[in-house]
């Protein structure tokens, strides 16, 4: 399933989410008239507390049910990076394997064989990641994604995927003879993972995103509530649903008119709110 798109929801799903519809709108209708009169009021009367919404209870308990049907879904999910083709290749026949220091020095080696990379440097860029720090623990046993598309020129994963390495690697050089070869290093990727949500710590995530997606499909404006994700297992090849690469027309595309369907309803949302065009 697209947690962004509707038409994406088994049976199942969409019959619960419709025997709750009254509450759901009501709960973002109420959440829009206190936006727009509290958030957005200017008045001498506004009060100095955001009121309450009188459906949030109810709403949260939905939100609740709904995390519960996500642990045993699927969702397409979105990951950045920048891969040499090599890796591309193994990606496809092995499926994803999660962030370690031991994956990462994995790679680092397989880049210096190619003569993507000097020793010297890969030594460098493992030494400085954040595996050999305290962050060990938060970072190492992880693949992250990003619930929606986003666009490839968002500042939010353009760094991903300018410079090879990801996070534990190329974040964290400031060093302009370092970064140099990393900006050369493979091509700008982004792969779509078929992603068990019982495999991540996000299924309440999965739930708001999936109910704002059915109430804004029925009249109601809420935010899109995009997340980012991570598995904590590897997943088999047949989860990597594609993999678009930097140069291809739908690499381009994705977050504005691919993948059909998805529209960046955050933007669309402020201008229903507020009558603004920009």
């Amino acid at each position: 399933m697209d947690v962004w798109d509707p038409g994406t929801f088994d049976t199942e799903l969409l019959e619960f989410l419709q025997r709750h519809t009254d509450a759901i709108l009501s709960y973002f209708e109420t959440d829009r008239d206190i936006f727009l009169s509290h958030d957005l009021g200017r008045g001498a009367d506004r009060p100095i507390l955001r009121p309450e919404n009188p459906h949030a209870d109810a709403y949260y308990a939905l939100l609740e049910a709904v995390s519960e049907l996500m642990v045993s879904r699927s969702m397409r999910a979105f990951h950045y990076t920048r891969l040499t083709d090599l890796e591309v290749m193994e990606v496809r026949q092995s499926g994803i394997e999660l962030s370690t220091p031991a994956t990462f020095r994995r790679r680092l080696d397989a880049v210096i064989a190619s003569d993507g990379l000097s020793a010297d440097t890969a030594d460098r860029l493992y030494d400085a990641s954040p595996f050999q720090s305290d962050q060990q623990k938060s970072r190492s046993g992880k693949f992250w994604m990003t619930s929606h598309p986003i666009e490839v020129s968002d500042a939010g994963v353009r760094p991903l995927m300018e410079r090879w390495g990801g996070e534990v690697a190329s974040f964290w050089i400031n060093d302009e003879t370092a970064s140099e070869p990393l900006r050369k290093l493979g091509k700008a990727r982004i792969v779509e993972i078929a992603t068990p949500i019982g495999a991540t710590n996000h299924a309440y995530n999965a739930g708001e995103a999936a109910v704002a997606t059915f109430g804004r499909a029925r009249g109601a404006i809420p935010d899109k509530s995009a997340f980012d994700l991570y598995v904590k297992k590897p997943l088999p090849p047949n989860a990597v649903l594609t993999i678009h690469t930097e140069g291809e027309t739908a690499f381009k595309a994705v977050g504005t008119s691919y993948p059909p369907g998805f529209v960046d309803v955050d933007l669309g949302r402020w201008k229903e709110l507020t009558g603004e065009e920009d």
